[in-house]
C-alpha cells in the first residue's frame, strides 16, 4: 500500500511527544512490511523539508498552526507528480487536517484523546470555544461515516459521545518498547519521576506540590523531571515558590539510556495529566518495574493502569500524595505493584499495533465495511 500519515509533528519538534512516537513507530513498522509510507507533518528550525529515515520519507512543512493547509498542499502536489495514495491517515490532535478537502484516498481519522479538558488550560476563553466547537461538532459531521482509530477505549466512549458511530471505531492500543537495560539498581534515596512534554495540561507542578508536602515526612525525597517543552518555566517557577528548588531536576530531553535509567532509578512515577489518550510515560515506566500514580478520569490513564495492580488511580491531589506517601512507606507493596506493572507493559508490543495497523488499512483500501475492532489485551489476574 501507499500510505500517508498527517501528524502534527514528528519526534525531532522541540515539542515532540507520545503521539509523535505513535505516528512514527507506525510508520516505520508499515515501512517494513513492504508499504511505502510518506508522513507529514511541520517543519521546525533544526528539520529539513524533506527526509527518509527508516524506510520513511518525512514530508514537513508549515508551523503551529501552518502545518495543516501547508499540509494539505503538499499532500495534493505529491498525489499530483506521483499518483494518489491508496490510503491517507489523518491525525485529530484536537484540530483535524481535514484531509478529505485534499485527496479522494480513503482517509481514515486517528485520534488519541478528546480535547474538552485541555481547550480552556492552553487557549483563552474565545480561542478554546472555537476549538472545542470544532472538535466536538463540525468534525464529527466533517469525518461521518469514515474509519476512526482510537488508541483507548475511553477515548472511543468519548468519541460515541460526541456523535461519532461505534461500530466506525477501531481501538489499537500504543505498544511499548523493550527497556533499555541500564544496569543501575533502585536508587539509594526515595525519588519521583515524571516523564514527558512540559506543557500546561501535563501540570507537572502538581507533582511539584505532591514533593512539598512530603518532604517533611521524607527528608530525603527528590523530584526528577524528563522531558522538555515551553512550560518548563513556570515548573521552575513553582518549584523556587515552593521552596524545593534543590530538590528538583528538571533533565529536559535526554537521550534513551538516560531515560531509561531515570525509569528505573526512580521509586515511583506520576502522571497528574489532565488527560491522556494512553499514557505512553506509564508503560514505559512500568517496563522497569516502576509503578504510576495517576488521576482517575483522565482518559487512557485508566487502561494503561490497573488501578490498585500495576499502578493507583486517585481522585484529587490530597489523594496523590496520602497514596505516595504510602509507597514511599511500604517497599514490599512498591515492589508487588512494580513486577505487576512490569508484566502489564509486556503485554503492549509495538509489533501488535503495526499488525493491527495494516489488517486496518487494507480493509480500508479493499472498501470493506468498517471494523469496531479492538486489540484487547489480557490485563492479568484482577486487581486486589
Amino acid at each position: 500500500m501507499r500510505i500517508a500519515f498527517l501528524n502534527w509533528r514528528d519526534s525531532t519538534h522541540p515539542e515532540g511527544g507520545g503521539a509523535e512516537k505513535y505516528a512514527e513507530t507506525v510508520c516505520t513498522g508499515l515501512a517494513a512490511r513492504g508499504h511505502e509510507v510518506t508522513l507529514f507533518c511541520a517543519r521546525h528550525a533544526a528539520s529539513a523539508a524533506l527526509e527518509l529515515k527508516d524506510g520513511v520519507r518525512y514530508a514537513r512543512q508549515g508551523g503551529r498552526v501552518g502545518v495543516y493547509a501547508a499540509s494539505l498542499r503538499r499532500l495534493r502536489a505529491v498525489e499530483r507528480a506521483e499518483g494518489a495514495f491508496d490510503v491517507v491517515v489523518d491525525t485529530q490532535n484536537g484540530v483535524p487536517f481535514a484531509a478529505p478537502l485534499a485527496t479522494r484516498s480513503p482517509v481514515v481519522v486517528l485520534v488519541h484523546h478528546v480535547h474538552r479538558e485541555q481547550w480552556p488550560i492552553v487557549f483563552g476563553p474565545a480561542a478554546a470555544r472555537v476549538g472545542w466547537v470544532l472538535e466536538s461538532r463540525v468534525a464529527p459531521r466533517f469525518y461521518r461515516g469514515r474509519q476512526y482509530v482510537a488508541v483507548s477505549q475511553e477515548t472511543k466512549a468519548e468519541l460515541v459521545e460526541l456523535g461519532v458511530r461505534a461500530r466506525d471505531i477501531a481501538v489499537i492500543h500504543n505498544g511499548t518498547d523493550a527497556p533499555i537495560e541500564t544496569g543501575t539498581p533502585r536508587a539509594g534515596d526515595p525519588r519521583l519521576v515524571v516523564l514527558g512534554r512540559l506543557v500546561p495540561h501535563k501540570r507537572v507542578e502538581h507533582a511539584v506540590e505532591v514533593l512539598a508536602r512530603l518532604l517533611p515526612r521524607h527528608p530525603r525525597l527528590s523530584l526528577h523531571i524528563v522531558g522538555d517543552g515551553w512550560w518548563a518555566d513556570e515548573i521552575r517557577r513553582a518549584a523556587s515558590e515552593r521552596g524545593v528548588e534543590d530538590q528538583v531536576r528538571l533533565l529536559g530531553h535526554v537521550d534513551e539510556v538516560t531515560k531509561n535509567r531515570e525509569l528505573a532509578e526512580a521509586w515511583v512515577a506520576l502522571a497528574p495529566s489532565v488527560k491522556e489518550g494512553w499514557g505512553l510515560c506509564v508503560v514505559e515506566a512500568a517496563s522497569h518495574g516502576t509503578p504510576t500514580v495517576a488521576y482517575s478520569g483522565s482518559g487512557g490513564l485508566s487502561e494503561s493502569i490497573v488501578d490498585g495492580w500495576s499502578g493507583v488511580l486517585v481522585d484529587g491531589l490530597d489523594a496523590m500524595v496520602s497514596t505516595i506517601d504510602t509507597l514511599l512507606r511500604d517497599p514490599g507493596e512498591r515492589a508487588r505493584m512494580g513486577a505487576a506493572a512490569r508484566d502489564h507493559a509486556a503485554l503492549f508490543s509495538w509489533d501488535r499495533t503495526v499488525e493491527a495497523w495494516e489488517a486496518l488499512l487494507a480493509r480500508v483500501v479493499r472498501g470493506e465495511e468498517h471494523t469496531g475492532m479492538t486489540d484487547d489485551f489480557d490485563h492479568g489476574p484482577a486487581p486486589r
